[in-house]
């Protein structure tokens, strides 16, 4: 039976499986993260921090897509690590800018086989075609403004 309430089934909402998958995603990284000392928001922030090297607080959040509430303690938890420093712009002293420690650059090398482990754990057990699919669908999504 179609009636105007369908569209308030669990069933009915494409937000769900994302959401579920994404949950599902992240606690099948989390033994190959606790091996780091890592949460999954820390080794996304660090994966920024590997290949940008330095870059303001600001571009580091547009980069994750989370706001400065959130990156802020990210932030104090990583330098307290010491894998990132937090310095002043000498520009403007208002804008913060992180920067990646030697030490964690030594922790990329800890974490570069995350990925193909993450692939022979048949995480997501999609084909490469799907998850190619897959990936090309969720940007479409995440850069919508």
């Amino acid at each position: 039976m179609n009636d105007k309430y369908d569209c308030l089934k669990l069933e009915n909402q494409l937000c769900f499986p994302l959401y579920v998958a994404s949950k599902e995603i992240i606690r099948r990284y989390k033994p190959f993260l606790d091996k780091l000392d890592l949460t999954y928001t820390q080794y996304i922030a660090m994966m920024v921090m590997w290949e940008k090297k330095s870059l303001k607080v600001t571009e580091l959040c547009k980069c994750l897509f989370l706001d400065t509430g959130t990156v802020s303690p990210l932030i104090r938890k990583l330098k307290s690590k010491g894998y990132i420093e937090l310095s002043r712009s000498k520009e403007d002293e208002r804008i913060q800018i992180v920067t990646i420690t030697d030490k964690g650059e030594v922790l990329k090398e800890e974490a570069v086989d995350i990925p193909s482990k993450m692939i022979n754990s048949k995480c997501m057990n999609l084909s490469k075609e799907d998850a190619e699919n897959l990936y090309r669908i969720l940007y479409s999504i995440i850069q919508q403004d």
